[in-house]
């Protein structure tokens, strides 16, 4: 499993090419979540590890993304957070605007309400390009107040029903969507970096 505490390849190629960042919620995410299937389906894929998994600091923990982001070089990044991970990778790019973030897939983000970090988070449109997917009756954000956050921060939309809090208990292992959504990011990003070194040709 790659993380901050892994020796990258320090080669300008490497440094340079798009590259998924994995953000888990509270608790981490064990084998079976889906994103540590995510992790194995995509190549260099990196995960965010936070010192204390057990308690909720959103700064420390936006910390740790804005310096696994720094490690890996200039990117640029797909990141596909979860559950508080959403909540630390959106003030990670507000605290940290130049950490070259590409597009964020925010999965079942908690309410910031209960950790009484509203305040702390972006009130307007992300500067980058996101996509915020919720559930019916996640039991840690409902529907109804994610689609506003989602509305605030101006980012795609996705509700996936009955769907708890999108994780090992409401049956998410595997999760194609966010397969399809993060290879189409990388994708992206790498078409964008193909036409700037051309240019710069």
């Amino acid at each position: 499993m790659n993380s901050l505490h892994t020796s990258f390849d320090r080669t300008a190629d490497a440094a340079a090419r798009p590259r998924l960042v994995i953000v888990p919620g509270l608790h981490g995410s064990g084998a079976a979540h889906w994103q540590s299937w995510l992790e194995g389906q995509v190549a260099g894929a990196v995960r965010v590890v936070q010192d204390d998994w057990g308690v909720a600091d959103l700064e420390r923990w936006s910390d740790r993304i804005a310096d696994t982001l720094t490690a890996l070089g200039p990117g640029p990044h797909v990141v596909v957070a979860h559950s508080f991970g959403c909540l630390a990778t959106v003030r990670a790019a507000l605290r940290h605007p130049s950490l070259h973030i590409a597009r964020a897939l925010l999965v079942a983000p908690a309410e910031p309400t209960r950790f009484d970090v509203a305040q702390l988070l972006p009130q307007t449109r992300l500067a980058v390009p996101s996509c915020v997917v919720a559930s019916d009756n996640d039991p840690w954000m409902s529907a109804t107040q994610a689609h506003e956050w989602a509305l605030r921060w101006r980012s795609d939309w996705i509700n996936l029903g009955n769907a708890g809090h999108i994780n090992v208990d409401s049956g998410y292992g595997p999760f194609p969507l966010a397969r399809e959504w993060a290879v189409a990011a990388l994708n992206r990003s790498r078409a964008i970096g193909g036409r700037r070194q051309r240019v710069a040709a």
